[in-house]
């Protein structure tokens, strides 16, 4: 039985600092039969010089290189396009994969559409931080989409899903929710996902990281976002969330977002606390913190916009 060809989808832009340590553990991985589609977001540093290195040594790694600069998601989606494996894992340009994550992660993914894996944090330096996403993360497994309506557990990085889950609807990614969200709720709407407790990526943190999970401090960055903003931003992927065609249960999507958007406009939402406190369990699943925690999360959503401050 031939060895299914599993695609890697990696993304670059000015990534000449940490490159070269990824490449080498992307093209050393213990899988017998890959393509690295690596597409470059316009490059001003010797990130194209030092992909094409590889090339000539690597037939498999294959450069392409954009007409414009598409950012950080829609660059993850053409790359993704491009890609002709059986399964597809999506790759950061500063991480360093083990060399056994993408067998593992084949072995693994059974009838799932799409498996993830836990991550170690790293610094610039490549020097352990000594914590794992699942410190601060509760990672969830299984057929439901409700964990992802608000939060998300499953990074990009540390995902390999079947071609199947593209071909199915989950592309092109939307504006409003994040590539990594929106490709965990799509999967749990059209099956299931796995997770294998393995560390199988040091994940890099420095100033030039697309996500801060860690909420580190940064120079000259504020992501603060409260008040009415956070609840207009809760409408607006709840809308991006509704609008997939496979949704499972589209009444409970249908009836969170029109309670959000009566918050909007009320000093007491009453009918929002009950149904998020019928489905806590659910929703807050990815949440580490306590039952406490959770529930005082709830109940904050009793009060509406009229008593927040707008940013």
């Amino acid at each position: 039985m031939q060895t299914p060809l599993i695609s890697i989808a990696l993304c670059t832009y000015n990534g000449e600092n940490y490159l070269i340590e990824q490449l080498d553990s992307l093209v050393n991985q213990d899988y017998p039969n890959l393509e690295i589609i690596v597409t470059d977001d316009r490059s001003s540093d010797q990130t194209v010089s030092i992909i094409q290195d590889y090339i000539t040594k690597f037939p498999f790694v294959k450069l392409y290189q954009n007409a414009e600069n598409l950012g950080y998601i829609k660059n993850f989606e053409k790359a993704i396009q491009l890609c002709s494996g059986d399964f597809i894992a999506l790759s950061d340009q500063d991480d360093i994969w083990a060399l056994d994550k993408i067998s593992k992660m084949v072995d693994h993914i059974g009838d799932n559409l799409l498996i993830y894996h836990d991550s170690e944090f790293i610094n610039d330096d490549g020097e352990t931080m000594n914590k794992r996403m699942s410190d601060i993360i509760h990672m969830y497994a299984g057929n439901d989409f409700r964990p992802f309506l608000f939060f998300n557990s499953v990074s990009g990085h540390a995902c390999l899903f079947k071609k199947e889950l593209v071909e199915q609807g989950s592309l092109p990614f939307p504006k409003g929710v994040f590539h990594d969200r929106w490709l965990a709720y799509t999967a749990t709407n059209m099956g299931s996902i796995a997770y294998l407790n393995l560390p199988l990526v040091k994940y890099r943190q420095h100033d030039n990281s697309d996500t801060n999970i860690l909420k580190l401090e940064r120079k000259n960055i504020s992501t603060a976002v409260t008040g009415n903003r956070k609840i207009q931003n809760t409408i607006v992927e709840l809308e991006t969330l509704l609008k997939f065609k496979h949704n499972k249960d589209p009444d409970f999507v249908a009836q969170l977002l029109q309670l959000y958007r009566q918050r909007l406009t009320s000093y007491i939402c009453f009918s929002l606390v009950i149904l998020m406190y019928k489905n806590f369990s659910a929703l807050l699943y990815t949440s580490n913190k306590s039952t406490l925690s959770k529930l005082n999360f709830v109940f904050k959503h009793l009060w509406g916009g009229k008593l927040k401050k707008t940013d």
